[in-house]
């Protein structure tokens, strides 16, 4: 089993969950005998946040891609990225080491292909939305991508940053996001990304019918097939 250098608190709650999955799924795989191996690196997010909010992605790149170094000379042979939108910058992460990336994007990229979607509608931070790192990429899947209109990108970012990365879950913002899919839905999307790894610790399958692909859940996944691959 390879051991898997994980790069989190970008924000914690959602790198608890990481952690949390890939034993979990490590487990079920060996039926119960063994955990992952894994070398975490936990960031300061507030740092992070102030350099996305200046649109500073060459400096992000730079400190990810310099904590990306460190996690492969301690033994890493694989490197998660523990948010969506720190995979904006993916690309000069992944030239900073010899170890391969395991990007999200691919990983969801295939889930919605295995099930025979042709277009999703995407939601995450302003800069996972409003960026085009997502939609290119699923494109070269052939899978069009959706996102919402200005006024839900700022509610779907806001309640991200205000209330989620504090665990604080609210009703009413379950509501708007459940209504919001459901428009989503009837503009064409045959799906729902939660591109944000906080937004499946509120949303979860059960509270539409809609198919909704959980990030976080299926990145651990694709992590645990690359530990266990030859």
């Amino acid at each position: 089993m390879k051991t898997l250098g994980l790069i989190g608190g970008t924000t914690w709650p959602s790198t608890v969950d990481y952690y949390k999955y890939l034993n979990q799924l490590t487990a079920e795989r060996t039926g119960g005998e063994m955990y992952s191996r894994l070398i975490l690196y936990s960031v300061n997010f507030v740092e992070f946040k102030a350099l996305a909010d200046a649109s500073d992605w060459d400096g992000i790149a730079v400190r990810l891609s310099d904590i990306a170094r460190k996690l492969e000379n301690a033994g890493a042979e694989g490197l998660v990225l523990c948010a969506n939108t720190t995979h904006i910058v993916a690309e000069k992460v992944q030239q900073s080491v010899s170890i391969p990336l395991l990007h999200i994007v691919d990983a969801v990229a295939r889930e919605i292909e295995s099930r025979g979607i042709g277009k999703v509608a995407l939601l995450g931070t302003r800069f996972t939305m409003e960026n085009d790192f997502y939609q290119n990429k699923l494109l070269t899947y052939g899978i069009e991508t959706l996102v919402p209109e200005a006024e839900e990108r700022n509610f779907i970012h806001d309640s991200i940053f205000e209330e989620l990365v504090h665990e604080i879950f609210k009703d009413e913002t379950k509501r708007r996001y459940v209504e919001l899919m459901s428009d989503l839905n009837r503009q064409g999307a045959g799906g729902i990304i939660l591109g944000c790894t906080e937004i499946p610790l509120l949303i979860k399958q059960a509270d539409t019918q809609i198919p909704l692909f959980d990030s976080t859940l299926i990145h651990a996944k694709y992590a645990v097939a690359f530990a266990f691959s030859e």
